[in-house]
């Protein structure tokens, strides 16, 4: 069963950390570059990190620096580490594949509220 399981979200103030893991099952999970999106109210979706199979890393301009995101192919894992969050951090994490093939596909994702 097709299954992205994240977690770890929650209310931090700002400057505060956080540590978002996203469980898969049902993909071979080692084979995909995987990625972690986020949507904030009323705007749409948007990239901001993302690891190939292989461990090669890119990010979106707005978390270069504080945020890094990592994966364990024995646990089917990958992993976002959030540091010096900002208000407008806020917003639903969700991770996925990172493959246009994807791209219609939204699991529930963890929430993350970073408050002033």
């Amino acid at each position: 069963q097709l299954q992205f399981m994240e977690s770890g979200g929650g209310l931090v103030q700002a400057g505060g950390s956080l540590r978002l893991s996203c469980v898969t099952a049902g993909i071979s999970f080692s084979l995909y570059d995987m990625a972690w999106y986020r949507q904030a109210p009323g705007k749409q979706p948007e990239l901001v990190a993302a690891v190939s199979e292989g461990g090669n890393t890119n990010y979106a301009d707005s978390v270069k620096g504080r945020f890094t995101i990592s994966r364990d192919n024995s646990k089917d894992t990958v992993y976002l580490q959030m540091n010096n969050l900002k208000v407008e951090d806020t917003a639903v994490y969700s991770c996925k594949p990172n493959s246009p093939s994807w791209k219609n596909y939204w699991g529930r994702g963890t929430q993350v509220t970073v408050s002033s």
